[in-house]
């Protein structure tokens, strides 16, 4: 190829700093369409050849029509959403412009709940009981046979948003009905206490080559609908949770159908049978400072190799992710009554990041030690429950 790789990317939140700085080091030519609300944030703009602003990035005519019309003059190898709310229209573009990348139907398999649901129990992977909000029969017979509480989950929003938990069969019909002509975009589920997880990883020929199993503290549903601080870590490498979860995630790779990219995929290990189950994965890197902890622990981020290994595969070159270090690391993020929390305070040697936002209190510690980790957590859960902790839900930080 005697022209640099075009890299587009499409965004409507402010993220992916890194893989725009990626794709720049690379010796890419960079385009971000992005929303206008986002005309100053603090893009790397260093990084970026050109940036184009609309309302939104919904209107599936109009994105079209404006990147049809962007294409007349830029010959646009690969589109890249870095937000998973973009999956879809990102899916549109590379079908239309006929672009290499997941397209509509694979797409489904990584933003609707109900059709992950259904492909990873079709290829024999645990999940939990479900049934579309669609025909009243299957609910109703769902709701006699598969007992309370459950909970209903829209197919289209991330993480923990838009979950409702509900505990008898009237407030269910009730809710349903509430819905009205939404009620169809909704997959109702059991709801099953236990441990939840996530596996952080990278694709690369429909295979994983990098990956990394850690346990929420407090996993993001408790911490949207109950307030709280949100809280995740490493989990210890040789232990058999940490090697189920790899090989699930393996499972749900396969049977899902992508050929390339970052995933964040989630679990739970039921307190009942001790058997665990799929939640949801997503085609994307982990939301609410993930990457950060997965880099302290591995020296690997995320983002960076997501654009390594898309721009490999315009090359036709081969990717191989970096040589990872196997120690731990810990996340805590909390929405904070202060409007910029001061943590001089916490001087332990583990802390390698601080989080420097609004109304926000965040820090990363990392160490060989599993246990290390483990301790300061619990101890730094208190201490910012007691210094910083405002009483409303971290839902932001929990989510995005």
């Amino acid at each position: 190829m005697n022209r640099p790789v075009t890299i587009l990317c499409l965004t409507s939140y402010f993220k992916g700093e890194e893989f725009l700085r990626e794709c720049k080091r690379q010796g890419c030519r960079v385009l971000l369409v992005t929303v206008e609300k986002l005309r100053d944030a603090e893009w790397p703009r260093e990084a970026i050849d050109e940036v184009f602003y609309m309302p939104h990035l919904y209107g599936r005519e109009d994105v079209i029509h404006g990147i049809s019309y962007l294409a007349r003059t830029e010959t646009i190898d690969r589109i890249v959403p870095l937000d998973e709310f973009d999956l879809e229209m990102a899916s549109t573009l590379r079908e239309h412009l006929r672009i290499p990348g997941m397209g509509e139907t694979t797409v489904r398999h990584y933003r609707d709940k109900l059709a992950m649901r259904m492909v990873a129990r079709e290829a024999g992977i645990l999940v939990p009981d479900f049934v579309p909000v669609l025909h009243h029969e299957p609910i109703r017979h769902f709701l006699e046979t598969v007992p309370a509480p459950w909970v209903l989950k829209p197919r289209l929003s991330a993480s923990a948003i838009g979950i409702k938990k509900l505990s008898d069969p009237e407030q269910v019909w009730r809710t349903i009905e509430e819905l009205g002509d939404k009620r169809s975009f909704h997959v109702l589920e059991r709801f099953i206490p236990g441990r939840v997880y996530h596996v952080d990883s990278l694709a690369w020929k429909g295979e994983i080559v990098f990956s990394e199993a850690n346990g929420y503290v407090t996993p993001p549903f408790e911490v949207y609908h109950g307030g709280g601080l949100f809280s995740t870590r490493t989990l210890p490498r040789d232990s058999d949770e940490a090697r189920t979860l790899r090989e699930l995630d393996v499972q749900v790779l396969r049977a899902l159908g992508m050929v390339r990219g970052a995933l964040h995929t989630e679990f739970i290990r039921g307190d009942e049978d001790g058997r665990f189950y799929f939640l949801e994965t997503a085609a994307r890197v982990g939301g609410a400072n993930i990457v950060e902890m997965t880099e302290a622990a591995t020296g690997v981020n995320l983002w960076r190799e997501w654009a390594r290994l898309e721009i490999a595969d315009v090359r036709g070159e081969n990717y191989t992710p970096p040589r990872a270090r196997a120690e731990h690391a810990g996340l805590l993020v909390s929405l904070a009554r202060q409007e910029w929390p001061d943590t001089s305070a916490y001087q332990d040697p583990e802390i390698v990041w601080r989080m420097n936002k609004l109304h926000h209190v965040g820090m990363i510690v990392a160490s060989p030690s599993a246990d290390r980790v483990s301790h300061l957590l619990h101890e730094y859960m208190g201490r910012v429950r007691d210094d910083f902790y405002a009483s409303m839900p971290a839902a932001e930080s929990a989510t995005e």
